[in-house]
């Protein structure tokens, strides 16, 4: 057996994470894994597409074509959905220094959520 990882293992910082919060969230280990789960075949899928792009470009010099490739297989989020990952970065910050959740972050996100797609 050699030390060398899959070139798909999720990063280290990631594997770092989902320890942390399974010691965390030790009342609800199943949600935790069931997110590490979903976030490893999202980090796996994501290490193979740029493993693809940089093929493309390594092979035939087709930067354009690498960079279609991944626009069409990792759209940018809309706006309604960078709103709430900005909402759950401000939740989570909070609670990392120790503060809990803002009721405005709630009423903010409620709001969002009612937006159209």
């Amino acid at each position: 057996m050699t030390d060398q990882k899959h070139p798909i293992t999720p990063p280290s910082k990631l594997l770092d994470k989902w320890e942390d919060d399974i010691l965390n969230e030790r009342d609800n280990v199943d949600h935790v894994l069931d997110c590490a789960w979903q976030n490893g075949f999202q980090a796996g899928a994501d290490a193979e597409l740029e493993a693809c792009c940089e093929w493309i470009i390594r092979v035939y010099a087709d930067v354009d074509t690498a960079l279609a490739l991944r626009t069409g297989r990792r759209p940018l989020p809309s706006l309604k959905e960078q709103a709430l990952k900005a909402v759950q970065n401000i939740d989570d910050a909070c609670e990392s220094e120790g503060f809990s959740k803002a009721n405005d972050t709630d009423i903010i996100r409620r709001a969002i959520e009612s937006l159209p797609d």
